[in-house]
C-alpha cells in the first residue's frame, strides 16, 4: 500500500481574515440620525411671503410636530433663460454660491439656520449637481464643462422635458472641483448639516464619494440621495429613496395590486440586499408627486392613514412634505407662487403621534439603531400586514388593513402573543395564538409592550 506523500506547492495559503465578513458601507452616521424625521420645506410655497424669515417663524411648530431635519428645496438664484412659468423651477440653478433674492438675503438664510440649530433642528439643502440653468456663468466661462448633443449643442437631460436646464459633464476635473467647493462653501460658511442630492444617480458615484470624504472633514453631515441603489450607501450617502415602497403602497390602496405582494417584495429586498446601516427615506408625498401626480388624498384616498402609519412604524427614515400636516388638498403649482393654507388637521395629529412614538421607542429607530421588521403570518395575508419589531427594551406589533373591507383573521407563530397597550387608544389587550382578531376597513393597530 502506497504511503501518503506530502506535496509541496508554491500556492499562497489563504489567511483566515480573507473569509471574515466585511461591512459594505463605510459611511458613518451621526448620533443625531438614530431616530431622525425629515421635513421637506418648499420655501416659496410655505408662506404667503415665501421667504426664509417667514418660514423661520414656523420652526418651533415643526419641532413640536416631531421634525428633526429640515430639507430646504434649492435656495439659489433661478435661471431666466428658457425659464418655465413666471418664477421658474428652483432646480434650474443660475449660481451655486448665491441665494435667490425672492427668498431673502444671505443674512436671512444664515439666521434661519441659526434659529433651527437653536431648536435642535438640522438643516440640509437640496443640491442640483446634474445640470444648471442655461444662463449659469459656467456655460460661458467653461463651455467644456457641459455635455453636448450630436449637433454639438448644449443639451437638457436626455428623454425628459427639462428644457430650462442643460446637463453638466463630470468627465471634467475642473467641474468636479468647482462643484465640490460649492458644496463645502455652504457647510463652512452657513453651517448647514448636509444635502439632499437631486437625481443623484445621474452623477458619477465616485464624485459623490469624494464629496462625502471632503465634507466629513468639516463636520459630520447627512447625505440623502434621490436614487434607489445599494451602491449609493457604499461611501457616499446615509440615505436613499424608497420609491419602490411608496409605489407598492400606492398600487395596493388604489387597487392596482391585488394583494400585499409588492410590500413583501420590497421588504425582502431591503433586508437582504441593502447593508444594515442603510437608511431608506419613506413618505407618501413630496414636491414632485404633489405637483404632477396628485395630493396624498388623491393618490391614497381612504388608504392614506394606514400608508402614513407604515411609513413611520416600518423600517426607514420617515419624511413629511410641507403642508401635509395641514391636510393640504391642492396640487401646489411648480413654476408659480402658490401658498399653503395652514390649519389644524387630523393628518397633522396622526403624524405628531407617530413621530413622538418614533423618538421614544428605540425598536423603531433608524438603520442599525432600530429593530428589524419580522413578518407575522396571518390568515388574511393578502390584505392585512402584521409584523413585529423588538429589541431588549421594546416590542412593537403592528396590524394594518390595506383594504376597504373589514378583516377577521388569526395569526401563527410564537412571536406576537403577549400583553400589550394599543398606542392610539390606550386599550390593554392580550393577544393569543389562534384567537381571531377583527379590524375595520383601512384600520391600523400599533401594540406596544
Amino acid at each position: 500500500m502506497m504511503g501518503l506523500v506530502a506535496c509541496e506547492t508554491n500556492e499562497p495559503v489563504p489567511q483566515i481574515s480573507s473569509y471574515e465578513p466585511k461591512s459594505y458601507s463605510s459611511v458613518q452616521h451621526a448620533e443625531w440620525l438614530k431616530n431622525a424625521v425629515i421635513y421637506q420645506l418648499n420655501t416659496r410655497q410655505f408662506t404667503e411671503e415665501g421667504t426664509f424669515n417667514a418660514a423661520a417663524k414656523h420652526l418651533p411648530r415643526l419641532k413640536a410636530l416631531g421634525a428633526d431635519i429640515v430639507w430646504l428645496m434649492p435656495i439659489h438664484p433661478i435661471g431666466e433663460e428658457n425659464r418655465k412659468g413666471t418664477v421658474g423651477s428652483p432646480y434650474s440653478v443660475r449660481d451655486y454660491f448665491g441665494v435667490n433674492p425672492d427668498l431673502g438675503t444671505e443674512a436671512d438664510f444664515r439666521a434661519f439656520v441659526k434659529e433651527a440649530h437653536s431648536l435642535g433642528l438640522k438643516v440640509i439643502l437640496d443640491w442640483v449637481a446634474n445640470h444648471s440653468a442655461w444662463d449659469n456663468p459656467m456655460r460661458f466661462e467653461h463651455p467644456d464643462w457641459y455635455e453636448k448633443d450630436y449637433k454639438g449643442d448644449f443639451r437638457p437631460t436626455p428623454w425628459w422635458d427639462w428644457s430650462d436646464i442643460i446637463d453638466l459633464d463630470y468627465s471634467q476635473p475642473g467641474l468636479r472641483k468647482t462643484m465640490t467647493e460649492a458644496m463645502k462653501y455652504w457647510v463652512e460658511e452657513f453651517d448647514i448639516d448636509g444635502y439632499r442630492c437631486d437625481v443623484a444617480g445621474f452623477v458619477p458615484l465616485d464624485f459623490w464619494e469624494n464629496v462625502r470624504a471632503e465634507l466629513d472633514l468639516i463636520k459630520p453631515v447627512f447625505m440623502l440621495a434621490e436614487w434607489e441603489s445599494r451602491d449609493m450607501h457604499r461611501a457616499a450617502f446615509n440615505a436613499t429613496y424608497a420609491w419602490s415602497l411608496q409605489e407598492a403602497m400606492h398600487d395596493i390602496v388604489s387597487g392596482k395590486a391585488k394583494n400585499l405582494a409588492p410590500l413583501y417584495v420590497y421588504y425582502s429586498w431591503n433586508e437582504s440586499a441593502y447593508p444594515r446601516e442603510a437608511m431608506r427615506m419613506i413618505g407618501v408625498s413630496n414636491h414632485d408627486m404633489n405637483a404632477w401626480e396628485g395630493t396624498p388624498f388623491e393618490r391614497y384616498g381612504d388608504g392614506l392613514k394606514p400608508a402614513i402609519v407604515l411609513s413611520v412604524v416600518g423600517e426607514g427614515i420617515p419624511m413629511i412634505y410641507g403642508g401635509q400636516e395641514a391636510g393640504n388638498d391642492k396640487r401646489l403649482a411648480f413654476f408659480e407662487k402658490d401658498s399653503i393654507e395652514w390649519r389644524e388637521h387630523e393628518i397633522g395629529d396622526l403624524y405628531r403621534q407617530l413621530f413622538k412614538l418614533k423618538h421614544e421607542n428605540n425598536a423603531l429607530w433608524n438603520a442599525q439603531w432600530g429593530a428589524r421588521m419580522v413578518h407575522v403570518p396571518n390568515s388574511e395575508a393578502d390584505r392585512v400586514l402584521t409584523f413585529v419589531r423588538q429589541n431588549e427594551e421594546h416590542k412593537v406589533f403592528a396590524v394594518i388593513n390595506f383594504s376597504d373591507e373589514p378583516a377577521e383573521f388569526t395569526m401563527d407563530g410564537t412571536l406576537f402573543p403577549d400583553s400589550y397597550t394599543e398606542y392610539f387608544t390606550g386599550e390593554q389587550v392580550a393577544l393569543e395564538q389562534g384567537k381571531p382578531m377583527l379590524i375595520e376597513p383601512w384600520g391600523y393597530r400599533v401594540y406596544l409592550r
